[in-house]
């Protein structure tokens, strides 16, 4: 008999595709998700790419009740429902971490507290927990800088000083051992997530496995949702013939991970015991640069000859500046290995984009950072 999997936040971009991947694998499927108005659109109707294999259930994290008649039955409980959005995050301060931080509290209180039959959860955590990434200062060594002080960025300086001497540092793959600086409110939710879930497992001797998710991107990423994946926000400027705005000087440099390889990560992490209890980054292991993604998407999706970065040389509250991922750990226990290269990837991203409409509510989300004091 088919192992029986519960997804969180199935009907959405990530979530989707692990369906996709979990009934590949021969596992029946329920989704549980919210369809919250700005991934979906006001009509919150079911997706058209969401498999009709797979069983679907309205509802909310946050609906004790629903969620546990969810859960009855089921083996397996992956939790990807969240509120994302880095920026929005900072004035919503509230609701992200009730539908994040209370949403997987409900989960993990159902564990602790009713009968089932969940035999192992899996939590999707993120990149944006560490801060900063890793870096190498040719004096001092390996470095966990914060923040760059604010006078610096003002001053048009970008990249990141030693904070011990202050000479220029080098970035370096991030591992998963790098000191947890999260600098915003999502994040803080995020590694509550994994967190919380991590110790309730252990306490209750449920295997539990937490995936840090670096940049995701490819099809279904929801363009009109200013606040989502920067492919998605640059993609969305450019189909509406609009060029995509960039902090800094556009080198900041993110590691960008397919989503199919994100799925194949999630079943890896299910299917072997190697995992329990433990976190993983799911990366590339490679980075690439801001004003590279905007330049590709520019070249493969523009209509508008002459269409260019918008390079703002201002800064928000919170960003950094290089973060990447070392995925040694999830290569040595779990012999994940990235499939789909960053070429293929993009091919299909940018093929997907090109066939989309999208509103650009880009600028109107800068606004409010801006109103805000939340960007220079």
């Amino acid at each position: 008999m088919a192992t029986k999997v519960l997804v969180t936040g199935g009907a959405g971009f990530i979530g989707s595709h692990l369906v996709d991947r979990l009934l590949e694998g021969g596992y029946e499927v329920t989704v549980y998700d919210s369809l919250e108005k700005q991934v979906h659109g006001e009509d919150q109707k079911i997706p058209d790419y969401l498999s009709k294999k797979a069983e679907f259930i309205k509802g909310d994290v946050r609906d004790r009740d629903s969620l546990y008649k969810a859960i009855k039955g089921k083996q397996v409980v992956f939790h990807e429902a969240a509120a994302v959005g880095v920026g929005q995050s900072m004035y919503e301060i509230a609701r992200y971490t009730d539908i994040n931080t209370m949403g997987g509290a409900i989960l993990l209180d159902i564990l602790a507290n009713e009968k089932h039959q969940v035999e192992k959860v899996l939590v999707a955590s993120s990149m944006s927990i560490y801060g900063e990434g890793k870096y190498d200062c040719k004096k001092c060594g390996a470095i966990f800088p914060k923040l760059r002080p604010e006078s610096q960025m003002a001053a048009g300086d970008w990249e990141m000083h030693c904070p011990k001497c202050g000479a220029h540092a080098k970035p370096l793959p991030t591992d998963e051992e790098k000191p947890l600086y999260p600098t915003s409110i999502y994040a803080v939710n995020k590694r509550d997530h994994e967190e919380m879930f991590i110790s309730t497992g252990v306490a209750y001797k449920l295997p539990t496995v937490a995936l840090r998710y670096f940049n995701v991107y490819g099809p279904r990423q929801a363009l009109s949702n200013p606040y989502t994946g920067v492919c998605a926000i640059f993609g969305s400027r450019i189909l509406n013939d609009h060029s995509p705005i960039i902090f800094e000087d556009g080198l900041q440099s993110r590691d960008f991970i397919n989503v199919r390889d994100i799925a194949e990560a999630n079943v890896l992490a299910l299917e072997s015991d190697n995992a329990d209890y433990q976190v993983f980054n799911v990366g590339s292991g490679k980075s690439i640069s801001v004003l590279e993604i905007a330049n590709i998407l520019i070249d493969r999706v523009g209509k508008v000859d002459g269409l260019a970065p918008q390079i703002v040389k201002k800064f928000r509250a919170g960003d950094i500046r290089h973060c990447f991922a070392d995925i040694t750990k999830i290569k040595t226990l779990l012999g994940f290995k990235p499939s789909i290269s960053f070429e293929d990837g993009m091919t299909e991203l940018t093929e997907w984009v090109a066939s989309q409409t999208a509103d650009d509510s880009v600028e109107k989300a800068l606004e409010e950072l801006k109103k805000r004091n939340l960007t220079s």
